[in-house]
């Protein structure tokens, strides 16, 4: 396992990513023939297995919670570049872009991250484990984003849209960095024990994630850190790439364009779902929940105060408020976490439930 930590330049979790950038590099922003589409999903892919390959040895290195804390931001920081830059220079057909998006991320984390972790946890030895101090407390902070940005504002008086006024939507920013703040002290200061894995008896398991292996050196895990973020980089530019054939490909399936911003959110979230679930079959949910939790938080919590920055150059409303069936959802998605978390323990039961919320949401994002 140890060996396994250490990256070689001849590595191919080290060759993927650079070469996925400098193909990224090379295509940025021009149309591509089929075949060339196709080998630019193939480093993206080979991307997302590389980064999480390298959050995992950064995970190893620093210890949990920091370990998801790492992956959750990296991954919301470039996916919020993504989402800014579309909006700058999209014009009126992405007012909804951050809605979309970041609603996306949250039934994704919320429900697919999640369930999936319940699920394989739970079949790994019948009931899956967690602690719900630590569970509870995130999920409350992510309810609590997500009413403020995306709920508030298909309430408010504007006359031109589910928008905020520039005042509210200030607030809302302000908010939702305070809130990320606080959380990410409480996950990291002193209640930092209450976001570990924990064993079937409640005391807290081994402690670096892995009962074998030594942490990996510093300098190992530095040059997994830059290689994460090379790779994340990747992952996020390398989808955009594709995204006008995926684009295309909606179109002729006769799905709504907003269609797009969801398979869009369900490449750049793998690496975390591939992370989450390779944690989960090692019988560390709670590592998984803190990646499926905190990135639905580290979604809200940054996008909301980057739009509110960037809707200083933006001409035109910015729609955040959500609709009918998207409301629905959140609710039930909501009152269904809570009922999960309460308890500590979760079978497989539970698992399919959020899995199958899922799949209500990608099935109306699809046919509304």
């Amino acid at each position: 396992m140890s060996a396994l930590l250490r990256p070689r330049m001849s590595d191919w979790t080290v060759v993927v990513p650079v070469l996925a950038v400098v193909l990224l590099l090379v295509t940025w922003n021009r149309e591509l023939p089929g075949f060339l589409v196709a080998v630019v999903a193939g480093f993206l892919a080979g991307a997302v297995l590389a980064a999480v390959h390298h959050a995992e040895v950064v995970a190893h290195k620093v210890g949990e919670p920091y370990g998801s804390l790492v992956l959750a931001v990296a991954v919301t920081v470039i996916e919020v570049a993504l989402i800014v830059t579309l909006m700058i220079s999209g014009g009126d057909k992405t007012q909804a872009l951050a809605r979309d998006t970041v609603f996306a991320a949250v039934m994704i984390t919320c429900n697919g991250i999640l369930g999936l972790s319940l699920l394989l946890g739970a079949l790994r030895r019948r009931v899956a484990v967690f602690n719900p101090e630590g569970t509870g407390g995130a999920l409350a902070t992510v309810a609590t984003l997500a009413t403020l940005s995306l709920v508030v504002p298909t309430f408010t008086t504007s006359k031109t849209g589910p928008e905020f006024s520039p005042a509210q939507l200030a607030f809302a920013a302000v908010a939702s960095l305070a809130l990320y703040g606080l959380f990410v002290m409480v996950q990291t200061g002193r209640h930092r024990d209450y976001f570990l894995s924990i064993t079937s008896d409640g005391s807290v398991a081994d402690g670096d994630g892995d009962g074998h292996a030594d942490p990996p050196s510093t300098r190992t895990a530095v040059i997994s850190l830059v290689l994460l973020v090379v790779a994340l980089v990747a992952v996020v530019g390398d989808a955009k790439t594709v995204s006008p054939t995926i684009e295309a490909g909606v179109a002729a399936a006769n799905l709504p364009q907003s269609f797009v911003g969801v398979v869009i959110a369900l490449l750049v979230l793998l690496p975390e779902t591939l992370a989450a679930a390779r944690a989960a079959r090692r019988d560390r949910v709670q590592i998984s929940l803190n990646l499926a939790l905190g990135s639905a938080m580290a979604s809200i919590g940054l996008t909301i105060p980057a739009i509110a920055l960037a809707s200083i150059w933006l001409d035109g409303p910015l729609l955040l408020g959500l609709g009918g069936t998207q409301l629905t959802l959140l609710a039930l998605t909501v009152v269904t976490g809570v009922l999960t978390v309460v308890p500590g323990r979760a079978t497989v039961l539970q698992g399919g439930v959020h899995l199958v919320l899922l799949a209500a949401f990608v099935f109306l994002a699809a046919s509304p």
